[in-house]
């Protein structure tokens, strides 16, 4: 049996990040507890793609959307950001970058005690530089590009698991970003509401021209999405290609996790 040593692993490397459009990781490596979850990772992530990160759990999806925005910092290593590197930038230039993020976190992260209006606004708040009224305006109307017109004022205990997953998505275009950041957006929904979702990714990445990075394990919403399929373990990306070439690829790993298969290289425990 093939084990992840004996398989080649790919070139993500740029010779000039500081010229390159879009994400570039080089050398990311993070450890926690002894364990190294990120291990010299390379990877680019193209202007105005959707690339989707697949990998069994405590593979290190989500801590690599942390990096993304500097949420976690690496120990070695450097981000790059449309040619800016932020690994060590400032806090008054980071806040800047940050702004051309949205994220939807696993579970929509919305404050229980603000009204699904206040959490979409919250962003532009600590922004500045809109009025209440202004801030008011433009959450509703990302509230309706997300198909939840006429709930602004309800609380987050009011709304079913995917009425909160869209009002999560409507707080992370309210920033207009140029990227956003998906955390398992579909994990705990039904298929039809996970559908739902997939058609709202799309739909969005259409209308608004982002770069979408989606961390997921549902392989249904994964080959929807995605422009671009990568795969993460032992704490590099090992795979990346486009959706038809990963319907049918022969790479081991790869097509164990797709199969969901206990056979394989991917260790089960």
């Amino acid at each position: 049996m093939e084990r992840l040593h004996d398989i080649p692993l790919p070139d993500f490397s740029v010779d000039d990040p500081a010229s390159s459009d879009g994400i570039v990781l080089q050398g990311l490596t993070k450890t926690f507890q002894d364990r190294k979850v990120l291990d010299g990772l390379d990877f680019t992530i193209n202007r105005g793609e959707t690339v989707v990160i697949i990998g069994r759990s405590g593979e290190g999806k989500s801590v690599l959307l942390k990096h993304i925005v500097r949420l976690l910092t690496p120990e070695m290593g450097h981000v790059w950001i449309d040619g800016e590197e932020i690994t060590d930038m400032g806090k008054r230039n980071l806040f800047e970058v940050r702004k051309r993020f949205g994220m939807l976190f696993q579970g929509a992260a919305l404050f229980d005690s603000l009204t699904i209006c206040e959490n979409v606004g919250l962003g532009l708040k600590w922004q500045g530089g809109l009025s209440e009224e202004e801030i008011h305006e433009r959450a509703c109307t990302c509230l309706a590009q997300v198909g939840l017109s006429q709930v602004e004022d309800k609380l987050p205990s009011q709304l079913s698991g995917g009425m909160k997953k869209r009002a999560g998505l409507a707080r992370a275009i309210a920033m207009q970003p140029d990227y956003i950041l998906y955390d398992e957006p579909t994990t705990g929904l039904d298929p039809i509401t996970s559908d739902a979702i997939n058609d709202l990714i799309l739909q969005l990445q259409s209308e608004l021209n982002v770069t979408s990075i989606v961390v997921t394990h549902d392989m249904a919403s994964a080959f929807k999405v995605a422009d671009r399929l990568a795969m993460i373990s032992t704490g590099k990306i090992i795979y990346a290609a486009s959706v038809d070439e990963t319907r049918d690829t022969d790479h081991p790993m790869v097509r164990q996790f797709i199969d969901g298969s206990a056979q394989g290289p991917l260790d089960v425990f």
